[in-house]
């Protein structure tokens, strides 16, 4: 069963019934699952979820979906929280962790939202979805929309990334390429919806509800116990504000020991709206002309922005803008160090805990996660070709 009750208003308050498409508020802003929490603390034991199984799943209960064969699953979930021993002694740190959702189905975080989120259409009769998007979150949507049986509008920036691309046309996505950017992309996107009567899910909350299924493994994986600075890279935000709002539910519920984590927004210097409300104590507002190599961090309107800012204000956490150099840098950094090939906007918390170390926000003993978002794999624009010899048959390797 789910313990889900209704949905509310994550800046007025107001209340929408869960059974029900929606996406935003009347006043403009996200809304969250909510749920009856002091229920479920009575009825749910942590430790038996803990060995029911690996996918996001086994948190059912706490998630918004109520008839189990509207589930849309690929066993997204259960991924790895690597200790990084050689990375945590370059960067200084002695307790230093990596949740690598590069080895989700579709190669990114974005498969937790979308099998929340998918299911909860197909649960609430959607039957035709359209989404604007650069790339990940696509590639991700369409899978899962294809899984349950429903047809998927995509409508790609003109540089959205080709892997992204074939990806969905292979699971059978409807796709156009707009020459212009994100906004340019939602702004066909919606007039399509209107007309067209299609679910336009770039604003739907369930994919957060799945996107914080991250914060719950990460307790689970240290024993039911937080970190002490978790660093996140943030685009819309649906992946921060679900990890921290995961963290405030296990704290009512009983499940975890310790005070709420740090949370850090990770930013790149050619977008950094969150950021900037944070350190300049006002509302998100858009970002004018975005740039940088990492396309899922360079969202210039942040749905979750303000949400964000309140859980890294509450946390006495922290925003740290990087720049390209650095993520490339880190990139490589991690590879070399740890063997994890990560993306560009996972490594981006690699440069943020290194300039947190120096200046002293993170302690040498903390317990430090990074989010790497997604794998590597997915970009190989940005590594270059190596130069490898090459042999003919018959021909001896000589050292």
């Amino acid at each position: 069963m789910s313990f889900a009750t209704h949905l509310e208003c994550s800046r007025c308050g107001a209340s929408y019934a869960i059974d029900k498409l929606i996406n935003v508020c009347r006043c403009g802003a996200g809304v969250l699952a909510r749920y009856d929490l002091q229920a479920a603390k009575r009825a749910l034991d942590r430790d038996r979820i803990a060995v029911s199984g690996r996918s996001i799943w086994k948190y059912r209960d706490l998630l918004p979906i109520f008839e189990p064969d509207d589930v849309i699953t690929l066993g997204e979930g259960g991924t790895p929280l690597l200790p990084v021993p050689r990375l945590g002694e370059r960067l200084g740190v002695r307790n230093l962790f990596v949740k690598d959702e590069g080895v989700n189905p579709t190669g990114t975080f974005k498969a937790r939202g979308a099998s929340v989120g998918a299911s909860k259409a197909r649960e609430l009769g959607a039957r035709d979805l359209i989404l604007p998007s650069s790339g990940n979150a696509a590639y991700a949507w369409a899978t899962y929309a294809a899984k349950g049986g429903m047809a998927m509008h995509l409508v790609f920036p003109g540089d959205a990334r080709e892997i992204n691309l074939k990806g969905s046309a292979l699971v059978g996505a409807d796709m156009y390429l707009v020459d212009g950017d994100r906004g340019d992309a939602g702004r066909i996107a919606q007039r399509a919806a209107e007309r067209y009567g299609w679910f336009d899910v770039s604003k739907e909350p369930y994919r957060l509800e799945g996107k914080k299924t991250i914060g719950y493994e990460i307790a689970e994986q240290l024993g039911w116990r937080t970190p002490d600075v978790l660093l996140f890279p943030t685009g819309g935000g649906a992946g921060l504000a679900g990890i921290s709002k995961a963290f405030r539910e296990m704290a009512e519920l009983g499940w975890i020991e310790g005070r709420m984590p740090r949370f850090v927004v990770v930013q790149s210097e050619g977008c950094w709206p969150v950021v900037r409300a944070y350190r300049e104590g006002r509302p998100v507002e858009t970002w004018q002309k975005p740039y940088g190599i990492a396309n899922g961090i360079r969202n210039p309107t942040p749905l979750w922005g303000d949400v964000i800012v309140s859980a890294v204000k509450e946390s006495d956490g922290t925003g740290v803008v990087v720049t390209d150099e650095e993520i490339l840098e880190s990139v490589r950094l991690l590879a070399a160090t740890e063997s994890i090939l990560g993306c560009p906007e996972g490594c981006a918390t690699v440069a943020g805990a290194a300039r947190l170390r120096k200046s002293g926000f993170i302690r040498p003993d903390d317990v430090v996660v990074l989010v790497n978002t997604g794998s590597g794999l997915k970009y190989p624009q940005l590594f270059e070709q190596p130069r490898v010899p090459r042999l003919k048959p018959g021909d001896e390797i000589v050292m």
